[in-house]
């Protein structure tokens, strides 16, 4: 198991999702140490559902460790803040730093549009 504060950006955690009871894959993007408030993981939500258009597709290449079970798409407009490792359930895998710049920046995107 990976230690909570050795998480990074580009790894695939399971945790819990904010929208349901279910847990999901989450990709983080930053993990920023802050003053009064520890380790922070800024994630996005990763699906396996299709109909999202704006979704990003992962690739067997995209993974810099063995992929995820099933297709997946990020979701870069789904964020969600871990605060402790309470919140992760355990770690996947990652994603090869290209991949992970092709979603930070479709998140920039949506957030200065």
């Amino acid at each position: 198991m990976t230690a909570f504060e050795d998480l990074e950006r580009g790894d695939i955690v399971w945790a819990g999702d904010p929208l349901s009871e279910k847990g999901r894959p989450m990709l983080i993007l930053g993990a920023p140490n802050l003053p009064n408030h520890g380790t922070q993981l800024i994630t996005v939500l990763l699906s396996t559902k299709t109909y999202h258009e704006e979704a990003l597709t992962l690739r067997d290449d995209d993974y810099e460790g063995d992929p995820l079970g099933e297709r997946s798409h990020v979701l870069p407009w789904s964020l969600a803040t871990l605060n402790s490792a309470a919140d992760v359930e355990h770690y996947l895998t990652s994603l090869v730093d290209e991949r992970t710049e092709d979603v930070a920046s479709q998140l920039i995107d949506y957030i200065s549009s």
